[in-house]
Formats: C-alpha cells, sequence, structure tokens
C-alpha cells in the first residue's frame, strides 16, 4: 500500500496531509454507477465480485480519495441468518418475516459467513487486484441498526416496534444484539482476512436510544465486537448519527475511530472524549450541493476545528446524496489535500 494517510490517521498520527474518503463515494451521484444500475439491481451488482468491485473502484479512478470502501449493502448479513429480505428501490432493506418474539430470535441461523457472504470476500480481493495504492476499507452494521431493520421489517425513522421490544422484552432484545455482535464479528473478519486495511461498523440509528439505554444494553456488546477484532491488528471505526448526547458513552469502546455526524463541531467532540481517540468528519453532506465558495469555506471550518490536523480522517457526516455534482466531491477532495497539512 504505497498511500497510508488512512491508517496513518487512524492511528492517532499525522499524515502529511488529511486523508478523505466519503461514505456512499460508490453510490447513485457517479454516472457510472447509475449505468450499471440500469442494467442490475442493487443485489445483483453487490452479489457479484466483478461488479461490486468495479462500483467500489469507480470513485477512486474519478476522485484522488485515500481509501476505496467495499461496495455491499448493510442488509446483506441477513442472509447469513436465513433471513428472507429484499432491496427495494427508493425504499431499502425489507425483511419478510420480523423478528419480534424471543423465538424468532433462537430461530435464526447459525451464520456460516464464508459461506454465504463469500462474494464480499472477493470483491475486496479482486478491488486489491485492480488497486495497489489505496487501502480499502470493510464494514459492517452495527449491532443496534441491524436489530431495527430485522425487528421493524423495513427502514423506520421512528423505530416504534424497536423501542418496544427494547422496554417490555429487554431480555429478548438482548439475546438479539449478541446474535448480530457475534455476526458482525465474523463478517468483518473475513473482510479483514480479503484485504482490507480498516473496518468501520455503522450505526446510524443509535441516536434513537437515551445515554441509560445505550449503556443497558449496548455497551458491553460493543466492547465484546471490538475487543474480538483487536487482534486482526486493523483500526477501526465507530460511525453513529444524531448521537450527540451518546458522545461520552463511546470513550473506551474499543475503536480506534469515531465518526460522527455534522451536528457537532469536531474540536467539541474531541474535547469530550478526549484526546486517545481518532476522529472522523463531519462535514454536512448538503455543502456538496452548494457553490464551490461556500463548499470551500464549510470544508476550511472542519479543517479549523482540528487545526494540528493530527488523528483526522476528512469524511462527510452521512452519505454523499444522490444529487450531488461529481465535480464538488473532486474539489472537496483537491481542497482538503491542499489544505490539511498540519500547522506547523
Amino acid at each position: 500500500m504505497r498511500r497510508p494517510r488512512l491508517v496513518q490517521a487512524l492511528r492517532g498520527e499525522t499524515p502529511d496531509t488529511t486523508p478523505i474518503w466519503l461514505m456512499r463515494q460508490a453510490g447513485r451521484h457517479l454516472p457510472g454507477y447509475r449505468a450499471l444500475r440500469e442494467r442490475h439491481s442493487l443485489l445483483e451488482i453487490a452479489t457479484d465480485p466483478e461488479l461490486a468491485a468495479r462500483a467500489t473502484l469507480e470513485p477512486v479512478r474519478t476522485y484522488d480519495v485515500d481509501a476505496a470502501v467495499v461496495f455491499a449493502d448493510i442488509a446483506l448479513p441477513f442472509g447469513a441468518l436465513g433471513v428472507d429480505f429484499a432491496l427495494v428501490p427508493q425504499v431499502g432493506p425489507v425483511v419478510e418475516r420480523p423478528i419480534r418474539t424471543r423465538a424468532d430470535v433462537e430461530g435464526l441461523a447459525r451464520p456460516d459467513v464464508r459461506g454465504t457472504l463469500g462474494y464480499v470476500a472477493r470483491t475486496i480481493e479482486r478491488f486489491l487486484e485492480l488497486e495497489t495504492e489505496r487501502p480499502l476499507v470493510g464494514f459492517s452494521g452495527a449491532p443496534f441498526t441491524l436489530a431495527s431493520y430485522l425487528v421493524e421489517g423495513r427502514p423506520s425513522r421512528e423505530l416504534v416496534a424497536t423501542r418496544r421490544l427494547v422496554y417490555s422484552e429487554p431480555e429478548t432484545f438482548d439475546r438479539l444484539v449478541d446474535r448480530l455482535v457475534d455476526l458482525a464479528v465474523d463478517y468483518l473478519t473475513m473482510q479483514a482476512r480479503a484485504g482490507a486495511s480498516a473496518l468501520q461498523l455503522f450505526d446510524t440509528w443509535v441516536g434513537n436510544l437515551s445515554a441509560a439505554r445505550f449503556r443497558r444494553h449496548l455497551r458491553a456488546p460493543l466492547g465484546r465486537l471490538f475487543d474480538a477484532l483487536r487482534p486482526l491488528g486493523l483500526p477501526t471505526i465507530y460511525f453513529s448519527l444524531g448521537s450527540s448526547h451518546l458522545l461520552e458513552e463511546f470513550r473506551g469502546l474499543g475503536a480506534e475511530a469515531i465518526s460522527v455526524d455534522w451536528r457537532e463541531p469536531l474540536g467539541r467532540v474531541r474535547s469530550r472524549l478526549g484526546d486517545g481517540l481518532a476522529l472522523q468528519g463531519n462535514l454536512d453532506p448538503g455543502a456538496l450541493l452548494a457553490s464551490p465558495e461556500v463548499l470551500r469555506s464549510e470544508a476550511q471550518a472542519v479543517l479549523d476545528q482540528l487545526p494540528d490536523r493530527r488523528g483526522h480522517v476528512f469524511n462527510l457526516g452521512h452519505g454523499v446524496l444522490p444529487e450531488t455534482e461529481p465535480s464538488r466531491v473532486a474539489e472537496l477532495v483537491e481542497f482538503v489535500h491542499a489544505h490539511g497539512s498540519a500547522r506547523r
């Protein structure tokens, strides 16, 4: 790997300039990906290593980003549990029979990750045959976020069924989380052994929980998850959305880096978390819809939050919006590299 910036920053070091990659950088804003989707469904692309490697590679060839992220969908691991699901356009993952009872949880299959999800490993291996300079980020959904899809049956902002389970049958919910911890560990381990250089855990919906419920149901399981990944020797990133009220709970989880959305300035995040964790983020994706002048101003404001540039990976506070012009992404990457050197 000839470009080590990402790993250096995740280790808390200060690279030659701030590394940048973007969540959903291989998504619907890219013409090549849209053309691919005209011929194939999302699931067809994600489960075909050649197609998925092409989708993973496109933003690396289009922009000077410092890392790729494997093209996959957060719901793919459901197949290893024997759960029937569909990726419905404009909706997201839809589970045919939601998990609502202890019997439903115990009825989940014991995952054979390599046997059912081996195509993700082959995607990583194929990508690394084509790209030898930049590292690749592997990822999995976090236990709570995966549980929310399984319990709700489809994406939901209110998470009514999930919160009902948390409060009315906490032991059942805990059992589901434990099963999903084991699944995430196996899935991320497979990606690491295929060649991923860093691992990210996406906890998109955890902000729905109070700090008390996070401590009660998730802190220990997440700690177990990151402990299990530590022998792999790869840096790990924990991303969450709408979770400013939980920041202090993230200290000591075991991830090397915390990735946050745009709602809390990074300087304040560092003051709340301490100096021992690398940070990833946190430009509002909406800034990429603005003029070049506004985009540069917003990007500079993010960089200025951490003036020493130590342990910082520049990213968005969530994924690239489909309406984003590729030229804006290119401008952002160029700007961060030009202005991301540490102040001496």
